[in-house]
């Protein structure tokens, strides 16, 4: 955008100490007790609502004080166009919108109230509720307002299929197998809400705009969509004479798997879509509310809701291992006795959380490793993440060189990278959770028009596996692993310089994980792929001297970053970046610092009501309450350490 070079001078390093020792403190005061960070993690109206209708599904005593505090927050954040978008400040969302709606009517708000008068005018000049993606039509199915036959078909059989199937469970990401296999279920036996107060949605299918229904799914070929969408119909035809005694077979073995999964208090893949639609299942096949099985998965339900004096909603899920491990990244950036003291207290919670005995379902793929990562969430152990698992090691390897934390976490360490190399992709680069699940063609189906199927490896993660192993050692010249790692970031590198980014939004994240695992490998500043994806950074810089950046960055149609207002974690990431490109005596970075310094709040922290963490893109996006306490410290940190020690050159992989 601007010049950097125009801004207003950087604060002095006593400025930059003081702004440190303040964020320091804010972050210090909101740690656990027994050592762990844990904050609340923000989605869209999508989950608060189906929570309302999961609890009048399944006929549960009424609880009309959590109703009225989810109705306050729904209001809230209700968008100006009068329906509900997937982030703050967002376009409206037809989904999202429905959802919205169906649970404000049925917590009693009035039809005429204008909540209610503008969302309704705003789902029928989108195309009404016959314009939905296919989960809310479930939804919409479960409660009698739309017709089973307007779905597309998923048998429970899927779950019997061979690996070289080409539709099967272990081909879709983990987050899409354990939301489908109850949803299987559910979608054969096709139950009815109790729904006692008789609420349905008839008005959001009359006087409609049509408008025509879009995946949101990358890589579609028209031969592929027309090829599943027959496969559709047959599926449909043949339900009438379908094998009685196939489908129980079927239904019974999607019920073991579950069971097998279940994941204690935790819940089925410890995400909300999935938790809930155990609940459902383990109702329709009988089983109690006191039942173990189904009053587990329900306690796990319940432990999602975030309860404040005012209002209430449901996360998705809970992030404290990756809260934790990022938190005390910043700690030991920030350093001084105490910050140490409680990096130490961070990381022996999260030792005994490394997943050490159970093969999870990665090992469909790769059998012979042995397992050895950690998982985003308190347990989740069928379901660790590289991402997790690369950050939580350099945490320890940090710690041990220069923490004087000895052998504590030798044996941890070791059994991480053990795990994380032997889910290296067959192109050189790392997914979330599964090795070499690139089966595009799965895009195609018509289930899947919410176009997240899938979890092919993507260049944060890539990059966050290649920093840990670079701080731990490894070279390219001498380790053919780390060396294809850097060809797969060099390959995915966008001719504007900078780097996609699945997991936080977007090129700067993306970039800011890239130009941070270059580093460690040992590429300079002088490196064609470093150089350009710092002047990149440098050249996207907002005029106010931060960085920001938007979730239409995700568009389909590809045109790159889109601009936004200057947000503390996005500005932290750029600076990160552009400290690992040895940019640190760059105008940018002096501008930046002063961004964050003009920016910080009374209590230490930085307000941020952007979300800038993607869940899946196009699709569900999410607010790291925590990014905000911990990234904005990191990078001012840093900036202080290395004027201090007069060298540009970072130490670490991150």
């Amino acid at each position: 955008m601007d010049d950097a070079s125009a801004f207003t001078p950087v604060p002095s390093l006593d400025a930059v100490e003081r702004l440190v020792a303040r964020a320091l403190d804010a972050l210090l005061d909101l740690q656990k007790p027994d050592g762990h960070f844990v904050f609340e993690l923000e989605a869209d109206a999508t989950i608060p609502s189906e929570f309302i209708l999961l609890k009048h599904y399944l006929g549960e005593p009424e609880d009309l004080e959590l109703e009225r505090k989810i109705g306050v927050y729904l209001r809230r954040i209700q968008g100006e166009h009068g329906g509900w978008p997937l982030y703050h400040g967002g376009a409206f969302d037809i989904s999202a919108s429905v959802k919205a709606y169906f649970c404000l009517k049925m917590i009693g708000e009035p039809l005429d109230s204008p909540v209610m008068t503008r969302a309704r005018a705003a789902i029928r000049a989108n195309g009404g509720a016959m314009a939905v993606n296919v989960f809310t039509r479930i939804q919409l199915a479960l409660y009698g307002d739309m017709a089973w036959s307007e779905i597309p078909v998923m048998p429970p059989e899927i779950i019997m299929l061979p690996r070289w199937f080409p539709i099967t469970l272990g081909k879709m990401s983990y987050w899409a197998r354990t939301v489908i296999v109850p949803l299987l279920v559910l979608q054969a036996t096709q139950p009815l809400a109790r729904n006692a107060r008789g609420v349905h949605v008839p008005e959001l299918f009359e006087d409609v705009t049509p408008v025509p229904r879009t995946s949101k799914g990358a890589n579609l070929k028209k031969t592929w969509v027309t090829g599943f969408n027959a496969l559709d119909w047959v599926l449909k035809a043949l339900l009438p004479i379908w094998p009685k005694g196939l489908r129980k077979r079927a239904i019974n073995r999607c019920r073991d798997w579950v069971v097998e999964r279940l994941n204690g208090e935790n819940g089925l893949g410890a995400i909300y879509p999935a938790i809930a639609n155990s609940v459902m299942m383990f109702d329709v096949l009988g089983y109690a509310p006191d039942h173990p099985h189904r009053a587990l998965a329900r306690k796990s339900v319940e432990n999602l809701l975030v309860i404040k004096e005012a209002e209430a909603y449901c996360q998705p899920c809970v992030s404290p291992v990756w809260d934790t491990a990022l938190a005390a990244h910043s700690l030991m950036e920030a350093g001084g006795p105490l910050a140490e003291q409680r990096t130490l207290d961070a990381l022996q919670w999260l030792k005994p959380l490394q997943v050490l005995d159970v093969k999870g379902d990665w090992a469909e793929v790769k059998p012979d490793v042995r397992p050895g990562g950690w998982a985003f969430q308190y347990r989740n152990d069928h379901y660790p993440d590289l991402d997790d698992t690369a950050v939580v090691v350099m945490a320890m390897d940090r710690a041990r060189e220069w923490l004087g934390a000895g052998e504590a976490y030798d044996a941890a360490i070791d059994r991480g990278v053990e795990w994380t190399v032997g889910l290296q992709s067959k192109n050189g680069g790392w997914a979330a959770f599964d090795a070499d699940n690139t089966y595009t063609y799965l895009n195609n189906i018509p289930f899947a028009d919410h176009g997240a199927l899938l979890d092919p490896p993507t260049v944060d993660v890539a990059a966050r596996c290649v920093s840990m192993l670079a701080q731990l050692g490894e070279r390219p010249e001498t380790s053919p692993r780390l060396a294809a790692a850097l060809r797969y970031l060099e390959t995915e590198q966008e001719k504007d310089g900078s780097f996609w980014g699945r997991w936080g939004v977007n090129y700067v994240y993306g970039t800011w994980s890239a130009l941070c695992a270059f580093n460690a490998a040992g590429l300079t500043g002088a490196a064609p792929v470093v150089r350009k994806a710092a002047d990149w950074l440098i050249q996207i810089q907002n005029p106010d001297g931060g960085w920001g950046e938007s979730c239409d960055s995700y568009d389909l149609a590809y045109k790159g970053y889109q601009p936004a207002h200057s947000t503390s974690s996005q500005t932290a990431w750029a600076l990160l970046g552009l400290m690992a490109a040895g940019q640190l005596d760059h105008p940018a970075v002096a501008k930046g610092i002063a961004w964050l310094a003009g920016a910080q709040g009374e209590d230490g922290l930085w307000p941020e009501d952007h979300y800038t963490g993607g869940g899946f893109p196009r699709v569900f996006y999410l607010r790291y309450h925590g990014y905000r306490k911990f990234f904005p410290l990191w990078a001012a940190a840093r900036y202080r350490n290395l004027k201090i020690a007069n060298t540009p050159q970072v130490a670490f992989g991150m």
